[in-house]
């Protein structure tokens, strides 16, 4: 009986929905995306995958039709929806990097894995969402302001993926 209460509470924590949660629209690739965010962003878990129940305008019964799952501590739902809809740097995720190696080993799987770089620490994944990869440093600099922020501001501007040690050269002037 207590082995049979435990797997119940298991399964409603599965279930469970954060009362705030992002929902990603993707065409078909809820899982796929779930799956690698988890594996690439540090504090990050997969939920449960849901599929649907009856035949949708985009898919099939059986199909996966919904995927929790969380990204770099951000609860989401990533929704199997179709072409309908695409995504826009309107909407992106901002990941805070400590230091080189961090925004280096990011970067480099959104962008090495069917992603597209773009500028000022922006690249997209091959599901179209948009990522800001952006070390402390950088925030710091701007956060100070005055002449030092305007030249971090400045050396951000020239670049794709930022670089720490420019930043910082900015920063010093």
């Amino acid at each position: 009986m207590a082995a049979e209460t435990e797997v119940a509470k298991n399964d409603v924590a599965k279930n469970d929905v954060a009362k705030n949660t992002i929902c990603l629209w993707y065409d078909t690739g809820a899982e796929a995306a779930a799956r690698f965010y988890v594996a690439t962003f540090p504090d990050s878990t997969m939920g449960a995958v849901h599929r649907a129940p009856a035949d949708y305008p985009s898919g099939k019964a059986g199909d996966v039709l919904t995927v929790a799952f969380t990204v770099a501590g951000i609860p989401c739902i990533g929704l199997n929806g179709g072409p309908v809809f695409r995504h826009s740097e309107a909407f992106s995720f901002q990941i805070a990097t400590d230091d080189q190696a961090e925004t280096d080993r990011l970067w480099n799987a959104i962008v090495d894995n069917g992603g597209q770089a773009s500028a000022c620490g922006w690249c997209k994944d091959r599901w179209g969402i948009a990522w800001q990869i952006t070390p402390r440093v950088l925030t710091a600099a701007l956060a100070a302001g005055g002449a030092e922020a305007k030249r971090a501001f400045t050396a951000m501007m020239t670049m794709g993926k930022i670089d720490v040690a420019a930043i910082e050269a900015a920063r010093r002037g």
